[in-house]
């Protein structure tokens, strides 16, 4: 005869006890608790790569449209603010924990805080360098002022 999985040979049912069960998550609890500072101290790498990736999507896009649509297009870098502004799309804005440089042509410069990267109808640009870090790590976006190439490489100070 088979017996049911939840009876013992002796006829005594199996299982287990409330007590034994709360102990489970009790310890449960606790291990998730000390998951979230291991996940906050990986964040700002992560974190810093994305708005990096998200900084050289805006530039691609900036340049693509400006071929696209035949006429110059401005993609203005505010380091106060820690924004990039593409004209006709939304703004991009990097976490406030990041810091955040630029350096571009002069005559692109809006003010000590605001300066742009222009793109040209042949793919060309005026060039220019933003640096998103935190600490001693950081990536740096390029814009060769030739080819209007975007390029994001690690960055040490």
């Amino acid at each position: 005869m088979v017996a049911d999985a939840c009876t013992a040979r002796d006829g005594r049912h199996q299982g287990f006890t409330l007590v034994e069960l709360l102990v489970v998550l009790a310890i449960a609890a606790v291990a998730i608790s000390t998951v979230p500072p291991l996940f906050s101290a990986a964040l700002p790498g992560v974190e810093m790569k994305a708005a990096a990736r998200r900084t050289v999507t805006g530039l691609r896009l900036a340049r693509e449209q400006a071929i696209r649509q035949g006429r110059p297009l401005t993609l203005i870098v505010d380091v106060e603010e820690r924004r990039l502004e593409i004209p006709g799309h939304r703004a991009i804005n990097l976490p406030q924990r990041l810091e955040l440089t630029f350096e571009g042509a002069e005559r692109e410069m809006r003010d000590a805080q605001r300066g742009g990267i222009r793109f040209f109808p042949d793919g060309t640009s005026t060039g220019g360098r933003i640096v998103i870090a935190s600490g001693d790590a950081g990536y740096q976006i390029g814009v060769n002022w030739l080819t209007g190439r975007v390029r994001m490489a690690p960055w040490e100070p």
